[in-house]
Formats: C-alpha cells, sequence, structure tokens
C-alpha cells in the first residue's frame, strides 16, 4: 500500500484513542524504603534524597509503584478491556511483534514511603500505518496519570510499535557477517561515541562534586550538578557480574560467529563506575565474578567499533 492508500484498519484503531487503558489501578505496596533502596543499589545512585528518615523516592521509580508484577493486577483493575480489544485488533491484522519504543514522565510531586498510589490511564493516540526497519505497523500511545494519597504525583506516557515483521535476508544465504544493532548516537551521549572512535573510553565527572558516573547522563545522580568534564579510564577492570545467553541465538554477539552460548558481563572499571560489554579471551562458561579484564577496542563491520574487555592472562 502506498502512504495514501485508504487504510480501514487505521479508522478501526482511531476509534480507540481516548477510551481508557487501565482503570481503577492501585499500587500493590505503598512506597517503601526497601524498594527505594533496591532502585538505588541497581543504578548505582547514592544521593542522599533517597536515604535516612526524610527520604523521597526517585522520580524516575515513578512506573514502579503501579506495576502489578507476574501475578498482575487484581481482576476488574489494571489492564482495560478496550485496550485488549485495540491489541487484538492488531494481533488479527498480523502486527503480533511488540518493541517498546520510548518514555516520557512528568513528575508533579515526590513520592515519599507511606504514599498509597493510584493510577488510570488512557489510550492516548494511534499512529497512521508506520514501516521501519522491523517491519510495518502502528505506534500506541498510552498516558498513565498517578496518584499519591488522591493528589496528582506524575504522568507517563509510554508508546509501542505492534507490527508485522519484515522479511529479513539471511545472512548465510547472501554471504554476509552479521551485523550488531547500532547504538543509539543523541545529544546526551555523543560525547562518549566520540571518544569511542579515538580508542577513549570516557567518564563523566562532575565539576561541581567530582562525581564519576556512567552511563552517560545530562545531570548529577549525587548533587544535581548540570557541568561536567571527563576523565579517560585505565582501560582496568573485573567483572561484576554476567549472564549466559543460550536464546535467542545471535551471531553477531558470539566471537564464534555460531550463535551462542555467549557471556554478558557487567564490568566494574577502576574507576568505580560498571559498564556492559561482551568478554573474550576465555569461553563462556569461564567468564567469573571477580575476572580481571582490560579494555580493548573492536570494529565488528566497517561502520562499528565498540568496547569489549578480554581477560587478563591467567585470571
Amino acid at each position: 500500500m502506498t502512504a495514501d492508500a485508504p487504510d480501514p484498519l487505521y479508522e478501526r484503531l482511531t476509534a480507540y484513542a481516548g477510551r481508557p487503558a487501565a482503570t481503577a489501578g492501585t499500587g500493590k505496596d505503598p512506597v517503601n524504603l526497601p524498594m527505594i533502596r533496591h532502585w538505588c543499589e541497581a543504578m548505582g545512585d547514592t544521593s542522599p534524597a533517597y536515604q535516612g528518615p526524610d527520604a523521597v523516592a526517585p522520580p524516575t521509580m515513578l512506573q514502579a509503584w503501579t506495576m502489578g508484577g507476574l501475578a498482575g493486577h487484581p481482576h476488574g483493575t489494571g489492564r482495560s478491556a478496550a485496550y485488549d480489544e485495540l491489541l487484538g485488533l492488531l494481533d488479527g491484522a498480523g502486527c503480533t511483534s511488540v518493541v517498546a519504543t520510548d518514555c516520557e514522565q512528568e513528575y508533579l510531586r515526590p513520592l515519599r514511603p507511606g504514599d498509597l498510589i493510584t493510577f488510570d490511564a488512557v489510550i492516548e493516540a494511534v499512529s497512521r500505518r508506520k514501516t521501519t526497519k522491523l517491519g510495518t505497523g502502528y505506534f500506541v500511545t498510552t498516558r498513565m496519570d498517578v496518584r499519591a494519597g488522591g493528589e496528582p504525583a506524575g504522568t507517563h506516557r509510554f508508546r509501542i510499535l505492534k507490527y508485522r515483521p519484515a522479511h529479513r535476508r539471511t545472512a548465510k544465504a547472501e554471504h554476509e557477517a552479521p551485523l550488531r544493532p547500532r547504538p543509539v548516537i543523541n545529544r546526551d551521549n555523543a560525547g562518549f561515541w566520540a571518544g569511542v572512535a579515538e580508542h577513549r573510553l570516557l567518564i563523566q565527572r562532575c565539576t561541581g562534586c567530582a562525581t564519576l558516573r556512567f552511563p552517560w547522563l545530562p545531570g548529577c545522580n549525587a548533587c544535581a550538578g548540570q557541568e561536567w568534564d571527563t576523565v579517560e579510564a585505565s582501560g582496568e577492570g573485573t567483572v561484576f557480574s554476567h549472564v549466559v545467553m543460550h536464546h535467542p541465538s545471535f551471531p553477531a554477539f558470539d566471537p564464534s560467529g555460531e550463535g551462542g552460548p555467549y557471556a554478558v558481563a557487567l564490568i566494574e572499571l577502576a574507576e568505580g563506575v560498571r559498564i556492559v560489554g561482551n568478554v573474550v579471551g576465555v569461553p563462556y562458561d569461564k567468564v567469573r565474578i571477580g575476572l580481571p579484564v582490560r579494555l580493548e577496542f573492536l570494529r565488528t563491520d566497517p561502520d562499528l567499533e565498540l568496547p569489549f574487555f578480554r581477560a587478563s592472562e591467567g585470571g
């Protein structure tokens, strides 16, 4: 179909705009210190604002308090019948694959331990049919309004693409090497990728409090300062944690090119920050916590060069 061709499905989908996506939602637990602590430890966020008797929750936890977990929300709350119908229409049209594309959050007031969270959501918009590298489908945007103790606390917009997967040529059939996904380079991380191009791993440093941070962010987690410079990593590090990927098969990530299994590691650099990367020099089942590694740079294809880590001799 051309861009101007009639699209009866789109007309049906737009009828759902403005209808509820979730109703009478209630947070399974009040805002609480243990969850705040777990979040901050996972994110490496040491801000004193999130600790002690006067702690508030990190604003980016807004959605966490609304999630139903593996068991979901009680019957009659959470996701609406209208939203299920919308997804069913897309599934029926062959748009059975889904990928989250972006989210936006607005914070209206801090969340504090003890706050009881309620929420409602609306299907805000459905795009016209779009063709992407993944396939052809429709972007669906929902807006969740979050309340704490009955007061507006924030807004969370979430956008997904429901699509029919594009037919892909197989790399083997075309005698092409499989390619890694391209990194998303934006104004917040462009300096990092410029450093990679020079074989330098650059870490942001707040010029206000000298706190190092990685990955790159527009502001400091420790003091909220907006000014920063960079320091170059020495290249020394250790494996902080790792997982072994068995499925799906992705030959581009496997040094052997056979699709795995392969190890994905979280590397703690000597400077104290952590970065995700591949470990080479040892079999995937020999990667272990505490394994010493050394930074190198690998050109994975003519258009992409990445930092990776080689296990030290005898590590």
